[in-house]
């Protein structure tokens, strides 16, 4: 292990109470959780100082959590501001899930015509109009990557005067110092430049679960999350590559932000790899609760018997496939390019059995894990933080995206992709169903401009969610099967109901959605030849990270996509040689 950064801040809360004076009160904004907010305040009127601290992070949703009774509320109307350094729905979506707590009251989101960095709220109450200013510290700033963001930040006002100042934060100084540490180590010229490079955060912030769907507040699931995709793209900036380009390998970046009782710190090195898994106990599959132990994966493919072909992770954990020959036309099955997704892995088992129980004349490859190096990541973050999205579990321990590494690119480092290679070349087929998931709750950036970059579309769940891609002459095929997948899975009880209570939330908070609904479920399907199968059916299922009933729900509908995909595919290949 090479220690690279290691440092400790003193809490603002903690320094707002030490520093403050009798007779001088104040409000202020800070990344902090109720009870410890509350708990400063209290602290300070001990001391004779009326304060008042409200959250940095989606301060108007806490404003409605923490101040506004809506007894009696019919009605709510909200201006919220637009301002050229973020997209124009920034202040709609940081509201979010407003619209889905304040039921049965309605709700109209405005844009305003100014750049203020307030809300201005309307609460109607049995006729009667009551007026609010929402304050929502935000401030202009250029990021270690050199791109201008908009971003929450912590404010203070004194008592008296007539503006409020930016108060620096320990959240924001533990991530610029920590960002700042890894931009000037010096990195190798190759990549993969390390391992594993972990940051473990301390921060004493516990998560507020709201009461719909899976929604919570997390101050340290974000930054989790900012941790993560700002050190990729410091690393895509190094390597002379485009923000966002999947194909960068730097290696695994782990950040670990875990609770602590009062400490803010943050510790950075480089490891070595792990090399075993965490798994828990087995399971019933088709009844799964929670992910799978890749022990119990693996079993269950073997299972399914038919021909082994195995690849290796850059860690040297195997990658496993099976390719069951059959008379049918055949389809590509995988899950797990992206491990905490987590509710394909099981669907695509669950559907191969299937399919080899039920037709003897069944033909597919079926590769559930193909990523087992970020599925042990997973395993290990979810044991702190067991609900949290953890994107770090995303990418292959080179630090790619599985399906962006090619031959051309890959160098000596073809490993795990070298299963759907061989699948390809094994089956013939030009039908692959690659399961995947997203967040099943609101994904943000806090400290770098809060939407995620690159990633807008996915901030906020939106149900179950098809994607078609493929290559030009197969277009008729392509909308053919979407068709019949959707109006399959429109027979699974709740699904649908499930997809509209999303999508009408997703639509209130984020306006346009810039997709198509086919038969009650969204969907995209465009040309596009990335991939060397004609037709790939991508699935994504709100599932990071669920559990319980949710989870069987996931992969049952994973399930059933599979299995409708491939009945599809084998009546279109019947009517075009009919």
């Amino acid at each position: 292990m090479t220690e690279i950064f290691v440092k400790s801040f003193e809490r603002t809360l903690d320094r707002l109470v030490a520093q403050s004076a009798a007779g001088r009160d104040f409000q202020a904004w800070t990344f902090d959780d109720r009870k410890s907010r509350r708990a400063a305040e209290q602290a300070l009127a001990d001391k004779g100082i009326t304060a008042r601290i409200r959250s940095a992070y989606k301060p108007l949703l806490c404003f409605f959590l923490e101040e506004v009774d809506l007894a009696g509320v019919d009605a709510i109307e909200i201006r919220y501001p637009v301002h050229p350094a973020a997209p124009e729905n920034r202040f709609r979506l940081e509201a979010y899930p407003l619209a889905g707590l304040v039921k049965p009251a309605s709700i109209a989101f405005l844009s305003r015509a100014d750049e203020n960095m307030v809300y201005d709220v309307t609460l109607v109450r049995a006729g009667k109009a009551e007026n609010h200013r929402v304050l929502v510290p935000n401030w202009v700033h250029i990021d270690a990557v050199g791109e201008t963001n908009l971003s929450p930040t912590g404010w203070l006002e004194w008592a008296g005067e007539n503006e409020g100042r930016r108060l620096e934060t320990d959240y924001e100084a533990l991530f610029k110092a920590a960002i700042s540490a890894v931009a000037a180590h010096s990195w190798s010229s190759e990549e993969p430049y390390f391992e594993e490079l972990n940051i473990k955060v301390s921060y004493p912030a516990e998560d507020e679960p709201l009461s719909f769907g899976d929604e919570v507040i997390s101050l340290r699931e974000a930054l989790h999350e900012d941790f993560y995709f700002s050190l990729l793209e410091l690393f895509q900036r190094k390597s002379g590559r485009a923000l966002g380009d999947r194909s960068l390998k730097p290696g695994q970046i782990v950040p670990e932000v875990v609770k602590s009782d009062t400490q803010v710190a943050v510790s950075i090195s480089t490891r070595a790899f792990s090399t075993a898994f965490l798994d828990g106990a087995d399971q019933e599959v088709d009844t799964a609760q929670e992910p799978l132990a890749a022990r119990q994966i693996a079993g269950r493919l073997a299972e399914i018997g038919g021909e082994t072909f195995i690849a290796s992770a850059r860690s040297g954990r195997t990658v496993s496939a099976r390719y069951v020959r059959g008379s049918d036309l055949p389809v590509m099955i995988s899950a797990g390019q992206h491990p905490n997704e987590t509710t394909g892995i099981v669907g695509a088992l669950r559907a191969a059995a299937r399919l080899k129980e039920a037709r003897r004349s069944a033909h597919f490859t079926i590769s559930p894990l193909e990523n087992p190096d970020g599925y042990a990541v997973h395993q290990r973050l979810r044991l702190d933080n067991p609900r949290h999205m953890h994107h770090a579990a995303r990418y292959t321990a080179l630090g790619d995206d599985l399906e962006y590494r090619t031959v051309e690119n890959s160098g000596e480092h073809l490993n795990e992709k070298q299963i759907r290679l061989e699948a390809q070349v094994l089956s013939g087929a030009q039908l692959h169903v690659n399961l995947h998931g997203y967040p099943s709750h609101e994904w943000t950036r806090p400290l770098s401009g809060y939407v995620p970059r690159g990633f807008g579309m996915w901030t906020l769940p939106k149900g179950f969610f098809l994607i078609m891609r493929h290559h030009p002459n197969f277009e008729e095929h392509a909308e053919i099967l979407l068709d019949r997948v959707t109006r399959h899975l429109g027979k699974i009880p709740g699904l649908l109901a499930f997809n509209d209570r999303q999508v009408a939330l997703y639509e209130i908070h984020a306006g346009e959605t810039g997709f198509r609904v086919i038969n009650g479920f969204p969907c995209l399907s465009s040309v596009d030849d990335r991939h060397t199968v004609p037709m790939t059916l991508i699935t994504e299922y709100p599932d990071e990270t669920i559990y319980g009933d949710a989870f069987v729900a996931g992969h049952e509908a994973q399930m059933e996509t599979v299995l409708s995909a491939y009945e599809a595919w084998q009546e279109i290949g019947a009517a075009k040689t009919a």
